[in-house]
């Protein structure tokens, strides 16, 4: 049976039209279905951070910040990605973490909404911090926040709701969610909307201005590759930037940063959403990582991530004994992210072996295995492989074993 699955993946391969960017990726011989986590590192990236530390900060040193574009490198690298996120130039600034560029919208959000509007809703399946920060930001506002199930949104946003905050995949079951019909329902309660795209940028087409988003931010480290640690985005829609007041002003987003003036004065456009100085190291090379989208398409590699995590489950039947996992990843593509997630017996213990074998997904408790596909570099032959492995764990196989 193997053998079969094993000479489509093959055929699958030649096929790919992103084939050819893997080679602008640093890899081995494991199948890395992980990259929902942390992307593998660019090829790009080494000579551009050896460049930075040695000629940029060795020998240019403070000349850098202009010399070298430091100065503008938030912007500069915010309208990189913002094609990514189906946004226009001008409206996207890199820096600081999702944790806080999602307090700035949050806060930011609530008082754009302005009087009488007291409360915000949050996803109740959010990331942990997801739900922190909305916390926190309810409190320092005096809102009231309201755990929602994404799909119940539109029956519970109201004339008091003055943000919603949702993710666009669920991090666990790699659900997608409608964020047209959601913005759009959002926005006829009079409420404004802040996506968190952690785990949809640079995955698929996300459409930010097309259907109106006010606010979002993303993590740059899963599939956008910019390295652990990088800095985060944050989008401000170009109507909003003049209203939005961020509740972090620093020197870096005030209009005349290097006039040391004792009262603030914003910065005009997405630029009020930095803060302080930015982190260049991390920053230059996430630009650097961002090279390999030359050329690319969002849309070609949608349709690479349906394929190959297409592929995925209907090995997984095809290998593994029926009822010992159950997929919690819609089958219907309108709703699937990049990713599967499998629930079974034992799955921290089933990771450690499929990582020890070169197969290296991630566990989220109580029992669910993670798999994450960048289409950019996983090919169907790392498909077959790692739902065999899998076959070969889960009965108890030893390493090697033909399924």
């Amino acid at each position: 049976m193997s053998e079969s699955y094993a000479k489509r993946a093959a055929e699958l391969d030649a096929a790919d039209e992103l084939a050819s960017v893997r080679a602008r990726f640093v890899l081995d011989d494991v199948v890395y279905l992980d990259g929902n986590s942390l992307g593998a590192l660019p090829r790009s990236v080494p000579g551009r951070v050896e460049d930075v530390v040695r000629r940029q900060w060795g020998s240019l040193r403070i000349r850098s910040w202009d010399e070298s574009g430091w100065w503008t490198a938030p912007e500069r690298i915010g309208d990189r990605i913002a094609p990514l996120v189906g946004a226009a130039a001008g409206q996207t600034v890199v820096g600081d973490s999702t944790s806080v560029n999602l307090f700035k919208a949050l806060v930011g959000a609530v008082r754009l909404a302005g009087e009488g509007r007291d409360e915000i809703l949050v996803d109740a399946t959010t990331f942990p911090t997801d739900g922190y920060i909305a916390a926190s930001a309810a409190r320092l506002t005096g809102c009231t926040l309201r755990p929602v199930a994404p799909d119940e949104v539109p029956g519970a946003v109201g004339p008091r709701t003055a943000v919603v905050l949702l993710n666009h995949v669920d991090y666990r079951t790699g659900r997608l969610y409608d964020l047209p019909s959601l913005t759009a329902a959002v926005h006829a309660a009079g409420a404004l909307v802040v996506w968190d795209l952690c785990h949809s940028a640079g995955a698929l087409p996300v459409g930010l201005d097309e259907h109106g988003v006010d606010l979002a931010v993303g993590c740059t480290y899963k599939y956008l590759n910019g390295g652990p640690g990088s800095p985060a985005f944050l989008y401000i829609r170009r109507d909003l930037q003049a209203r939005f007041d961020s509740p972090l002003p620093g020197w870096n987003s005030h209009a005349d940063p290097f006039g040391m003036t004792p009262d603030f004065s914003p910065a005009p456009g997405a630029l009020r959403g930095r803060v302080g100085t930015p982190d260049i190291l991390s920053m230059l090379a996430l630009e650097a990582a961002l090279e390999v989208w030359d050329d690319v398409s969002v849309s070609a590699v949608r349709a690479k991530s349906l394929a190959l995590t297409d592929f995925f489950l209907e090995c997984v039947a095809a290998y593994v004994p029926q009822g010992a996992v159950e997929s919690v990843t819609p089958s219907a593509h309108a709703d699937r992210g990049s990713q599967v997630a499998l629930r079974c017996q034992g799955a921290d213990a089933v990771m450690r072996s499929l990582i020890e074998r070169g197969v290296v997904g991630d566990f989220r408790a109580p029992d669910v295995l993670r798999f994450g596909f960048t289409p950019l570099y996983v090919g169907f032959g790392d498909v077959e492989r790692a739902a065999r492995v899998l076959a070969e764990v889960l009965a108890g196989e030893p390493a090697g074993a033909p399924v």
